[in-house]
């Protein structure tokens, strides 16, 4: 938009506000407008696309301090003063009213001459209007339609660990500049998983919104459990006797007390056993504790272990515990 039309916008009137609007409250009120006639919100339609512009053309003059000051001293120079050739027709105004009133004629001055060179008329014009450089328009843009920009997003890592994605906790990170920043990390986040920190990002160049920072999180392996979903796993071993003749058994829980847990005759290995509710909190629901049994085999044997296990063995059924994978293998 040319300068010389802040003669004929009322921009206070274009965005609602007062002259005396805080900046605060002009960027509340601009983005509210903004949301309400953004082109995206309503497709197709001219009226809305038309005010959309108008009201960024406003928002770009007065959340500038400088072009907002400009605009208003142009604007205290007379309402409908117009940039147009003097005499002709007994039309008011010309580019005697508005020197006029900035070197003391005013009105009445129209009998004085002012001559100016070439550059002259630019550095006026450009010290009224634009701070430097003839004509112009506002900077800034918001998708070609003159508003602010937003600023731009923050690609960021970090690597916590096991008990801090499964419980959540409130972690604090540095940016690049040094700057602090809180990062709430929701219970439950899984390894990889992406947090968008909202308004962490690059500040605006021009007054828009702030960037985001896109957080992705790396979550250190567990020594003893395992994510499976919002369950947790972890691997118990039994002593075959336990296995075949049934116990009761301790299981570790994360970051809790173990659980005691029922082993039934003649339980085999990889039997899984569930402890409800003991897995993953999140805002999706709660898993639970799998308990993978694993037989445990002694590695040494003294010589009575060894005849007393002979002796077992020779009292089970003559039978090839692989006989049916060896079949089912055949096909």
């Amino acid at each position: 938009m040319a300068s010389q039309d802040w003669f004929d916008k009322d921009f206070y009137k274009v965005l609602g506000v007062s002259k005396d609007v805080s900046d605060a409250e002009l960027k509340k009120t601009y983005r509210k407008l903004a949301r309400k006639y953004h082109p995206d919100s309503n497709p197709g339609d001219a009226a809305s696309e038309a005010k959309f512009k108008e009201i960024s053309e406003a928002n770009a003059v007065l959340s500038d301090p400088e072009q907002r000051k400009e605009y208003d001293q142009v604007r205290a120079m007379g309402s409908g003063a117009r940039f147009t050739a003097p005499g002709g027709g007994g039309q008011a105004g010309g580019f005697e009213d508005v020197f006029g009133g900035m070197f003391g004629g005013g009105r009445g001055a129209r009998g004085q001459n002012y001559t100016f060179q070439q550059g002259e008329y630019d550095d006026i014009l450009g010290g009224i209007f634009n701070g430097g450089g003839g004509f112009g328009s506002p900077s800034g843009g918001y998708r070609g339609y003159g508003g602010p920009s937003r600023g731009r997003d923050v690609v960021a890592s970090t690597t916590i660990d096991f008990l801090t994605a499964t419980k959540g906790d409130t972690i604090t990170l540095q940016t690049a500049e040094g700057r602090p920043i809180k990062v709430k990390i929701p219970a439950g986040v899984a390894d990889g998983q992406k947090i968008k920190l909202r308004g962490k990002g690059q500040p605006s160049p021009d007054g828009g919104e702030a960037g985001d920072i896109v957080l992705t999180v790396t979550v250190r392996k567990h020594p003893v459990f395992e994510r499976d979903g919002l369950n947790l796993r972890v691997t118990v071993p039994v002593t075959f006797a336990e296995a075949a003749l049934g116990a009761t058994i301790e299981v570790p829980t994360l970051g809790g007390d173990p659980v005691k847990l029922r082993v039934a005759p003649g339980t085999p290995s990889g039997r899984v056993l569930r402890v409800k509710g003991r897995g993953v909190a999140s805002a999706k629901g709660t898993g639970d504790l799998l308990a993978v049994v694993q037989i445990a085999v002694p590695s040494h044997l003294s010589d009575e272990a060894k005849a007393a296990l002979e002796g077992f063995d020779a009292l089970l059924p003559q039978e090839n515990p692989r006989d049916d994978l060896l079949a089912r293998a055949k096909g």
